[in-house]
């Protein structure tokens, strides 16, 4: 295994790029970045992305107001890029709409001008920790193969995982062991391991758990399989942090245009996990959440009940979120739309009963929550 552990790191001073059209905030940013980080500046987006072109970069502050074109556009153009590189948003012309929209495309934090210093420095050295964790973690899985190996391969290669993750950060007590079934100590990591791969993966993965939450309550699951849907559902991806250069825009939504190795990932996921000593139905709710009602799904082709309830529930939400995931080089389907798609009657995918009773779920939840109830506009 070609281990790079974080003692052999260097700490090298994060490299951030200003990019803001005004004198003024500028040299402000240069006088508080300055002590702690290597600065370069642009006062436009042509500028700014000249540079990503030749300096290597760790982070970007971004004014939303740029004499050349819109931060919002400049910030999809640099995750699309450089999904990499973490950017804070720091604008006089903010309101929570553009602090959302920026989030969603993949910005890290925002703030208002005029900042307060202390939020400032907090959130970049923040969200540089954050980037140095992330680092180490695609280099760890980009090089770690033996976490999809045989049992004993991935129990060692969690361990010697987990002492490295845990030592990145000063708040963090070191694990020694796998921890137990009802031991979450692990969550920050294998949160952090779906944002490494991709952050709009980690968005999706916890929207998934969302919808299935809702529906655990409406079965009225026992608090058991309440926690085993919720953790199942947020890791139901999981297996695809063994894709090279997986990104969560190039996903097909029909598993007759997914690439072979994609179909691999269900299998992938349920092999990773399972060192962790996680609630069995954990790992049946990765391995089966592609199985269909009419037996066409994969990777075994199982018919209606055959497949766990807890995958059937996820197999839905999942599809559901594919459909109106507002995303980077995604176009979403409304909530209503998307419901014709899932209810069409020629796919039989899913379990008639979980379906009817999947789609009054979303409706009350999109009726409550409004910035879920329908695709934005174009």
């Amino acid at each position: 295994m070609d281990r790079m552990t974080t003692s052999s790191q260097p700490s090298a001073q994060p490299t951030v790029l200003i990019i803001d059209d005004e004198v003024g905030p500028r040299d402000a940013l240069k006088v508080v970045l300055g002590p702690f980080c290597t600065i370069h500046c642009a006062e436009n987006a042509r500028i700014a992305l000249e540079l990503l072109r030749t300096k290597s970069i760790d982070l970007i502050t971004l004014d939303q107001k740029l004499p050349d074109r819109p931060g919002l556009e400049l910030l999809q153009e640099i995750k699309l890029e450089y999904p990499h590189i973490e950017v804070v948003i720091i604008t006089g012309y903010g309101s929570l709409k553009s602090a959302m929209e920026g989030i969603r495309h993949g910005a890290a934090g925002y703030l208002l001008k005029p900042f307060n210093t202390h939020e400032l420095t907090t959130l970049i050295q923040q969200t540089i920790e954050k980037k140095r964790r992330l680092d180490f973690l695609r280099r760890y899985l980009r090089n770690s193969p033996e976490l999809w190996g045989s049992p004993e391969q991935g129990t060692q290669a969690w361990k010697i995982l987990q002492t490295e993750y845990f030592s990145l950060s000063p708040n963090n007590e070191p694990v020694t062991a796998i921890p137990s079934q009802d031991d979450m100590t692990l969550l920050p990591l294998l949160s952090d391991i779906l944002e490494a791969t991709d952050r709009q993966l980690l968005n999706h993965s916890s929207r998934v758990s969302f919808y299935a939450t809702l529906m655990a309550a409406r079965l009225n699951l026992s608090l058991t399989d309440q926690k085993a849907l919720a953790l199942g559902a947020f890791l139901h991806d999981i297996g695809k942090t063994n894709l090279p250069h997986y990104r969560f825009s190039g996903d097909q939504v029909l598993p007759s245009r997914e690439p072979v190795l994609c179909r691999e990932h269900p299998g992938n996921g349920a092999r990773m996990i399972a060192p962790l000593g996680l609630p069995a139905e954990v790992g049946q709710i990765i391995a089966a959440h592609h199985e269909r009602w009419d037996g066409q799904g994969y990777p075994r082709g199982l018919h209606g009940t055959e497949t766990p309830l807890l995958a059937r529930i996820v197999g839905m939400a999942q599809l559901f979120d594919h459909l109106t995931a507002d995303t980077p080089g995604r176009s979403p389907l409304s909530v209503e739309q998307a419901i014709q798609q899932i209810t069409n009657p020629s796919l039989m995918q899913f379990d008639p009963q979980l379906l009817e009773l999947f789609i009054d779920v979303v409706k009350e939840s999109t009726a409550s929550i409004p910035t879920l109830s329908a695709a934005p506009a174009a």
